[in-house]
């Protein structure tokens, strides 16, 4: 009798994700980008089946959510993937902008329910057209939870008097040249949002200039673990607010006054739905990493020779300490 043997070829599958409910989505109005968080496989939908303004298929897999950034809202770029801008005159003169994440399959039958997330941002006050700049310190973040609403929450980032973060100081924040190395406490909080949400800083650091890309910096907080000896972080991811403080400074070459701009890369976590603690500080890189899941809030710090009644941005390389840029406050949109 003849043997007769048979080979079996096991062929990798790929299986539609599992259909998730599509009521849950988090805007993020940041300065100079906007964020939308959407459910992961809404309604059966895989990644590469969403697009932004039905023209990029940029959507990110983040644990849990599909994420979709329009990362420069200046002038010169209003329509990213399809964004849609509206500038609104009077006295209050605002900026709006428009997308949407929608569903598309090129297959000749569709078997999900399509999906269309409209949002939008308005930014208002601080726009600055020329400069292309909004007002930084501030974003604005919305959370529609289906049935059990929406909600609406300012993420600021202020300077404290103390390590009690009880009483935050006006800004500008104005830093004598005498003062230079004492404490500065910073907070950033989301108002307005459950407990269920978490703040989350990711990177802090520096620069002489508004622009967070600038290649001259210095780091204070990296992988959110303290990158500068003199950083202590007091909170993080634990809450609806996340505190820390350092030591003031500036850059080389003192002029009677300068300007530093302090960028913080943040992000507001659900913990009901995410893990929201960053790893141990000693298992993690050292390197520069920006998170694609946060979105950059930045302050202006003045720092001021004695006596000084006025002041001037010097040619040269800007003396430094930390900064507190515009701060605006953002109203947002969205539907689906």
């Amino acid at each position: 009798m003849a043997a007769v043997g048979i080979l079996f070829i096991v062929l990798p599958m790929t299986w539609a994700c599992a259909p998730q409910k599509a009521d849950y989505v988090m805007v993020s109005c940041f300065p100079n980008a906007i964020i939308a968080n959407v459910p992961e496989c809404p309604y059966g939908w895989e990644i590469g089946q969403l697009s932004l303004g039905g023209v990029c298929y940029t959507g990110i897999n983040t644990p849990g959510f599909y994420r979709f950034t329009i990362p420069d809202l200046t002038p010169k770029n209003h329509s990213y993937c399809g964004t849609l801008s509206e500038y609104v005159g009077g006295k209050d003169p605002r900026y709006i902008f428009y997308n949407s994440i929608v569903s598309n399959d090129s297959s000749l039958t569709v078997r999900n329910q399509p999906v269309n997330y409209t949002f939008s941002c308005t930014y208002k006050a601080a726009y600055l057209v020329n400069n292309a700049v909004f007002s930084q310190r501030v974003a604005t973040v919305y959370v529609n939870n289906g049935s059990l609403g929406s909600f609406k929450s300012q993420l600021s980032m202020n300077v404290f008097t103390n390590s009690k973060f009880l009483y935050a100081k006006d800004a500008p924040y104005v830093i004598d040249t005498s003062e230079i190395g004492s404490e500065v406490f910073i907070g950033i909080e989301a108002k307005g949002l459950s407990n269920r949400f978490k703040v989350v800083i990711t990177n802090c650091w520096a620069t002489p200039t508004p622009y967070s890309t600038d290649r001259k910096r210095w780091t204070l907080i990296q992988n959110s673990c303290s990158l500068d000896n003199t950083v202590t972080i007091f909170e993080n991811a634990k809450d609806s607010r996340s505190m820390f403080k350092f030591n003031s400074f500036r850059f080389q070459r003192l002029e009677k006054v300068s300007t530093v701009w302090l960028h913080c890369e943040v992000q507001v976590c659900d913990g009901e739905k995410l893990f929201c603690q960053p790893t141990p500080c000693t298992s993690r890189s050292t390197e520069f990493e920006p998170d694609p899941n946060g979105g950059i809030l930045t302050m202006e710090f003045q720092v001021r020779a004695q006596h000084s009644s006025s002041y001037i941005h010097p040619a040269g390389p800007f003396l430094c300490l930390l900064s507190i840029f515009l701060l605006n406050e953002f109203l947002g949109y969205f539907s689906w």
